[in-house]
């Protein structure tokens, strides 16, 4: 399971701490692709190949299962954690999530966000004023 928010500064060469909490829970290794947000989202690879075999049943003939074939798959790539608890992540997944050098790693339960501390304090601070509104959602959802 992947709870907290971790900050981490990430070096020049890409390289970003993984907390040690979620390194044990990723020993069979981990995807990173682009998250829908601009943030990057980290998969075990378990849930990934499951997440992977529900895209795959979409049919090819429907325009938004190639767009969603095409963010998710497209920018993936298999992250290793290094002897340091680090792991590389590429250029392009670092512009389009903003990573420069601090790094908040946030957990999502079964899958954990990468995101610029900028940006995820700034997300923060519009969740903070819309309480009711969530609730509101959780209501409709059933939660």
């Amino acid at each position: 399971m992947f709870l907290g928010e971790f900050e981490h500064s990430i070096d020049d060469k890409g390289r970003v701490a993984i907390p040690a909490r979620f390194r044990e829970e990723l020993a069979e290794g981990f995807i990173v692709t682009k998250g829908f947000e601009p943030c990057l989202q980290a998969f075990p690879k378990p849930l990934w190949e499951q997440l992977a075999f529900k895209i795959d049943r979409l049919p090819l003939g429907s325009p938004q299962a190639r767009t969603m074939r095409r963010l998710i798959f497209a920018p993936a790539t298999e992250v290793e954690v290094d002897r340091q608890g680090r792991i590389l992540i590429p250029q392009g997944l670092r512009e389009y999530a903003g990573l420069s050098e601090e790094v908040l790693i946030t957990g999502m339960n079964t899958y954990f966000e990468l995101w610029s501390g900028q940006r995820w304090r700034a997300l923060q601070e519009e969740l903070n004023g819309s309480g009711a509104a969530i609730a509101e959602q959780m209501a409709d959802l059933g939660i």
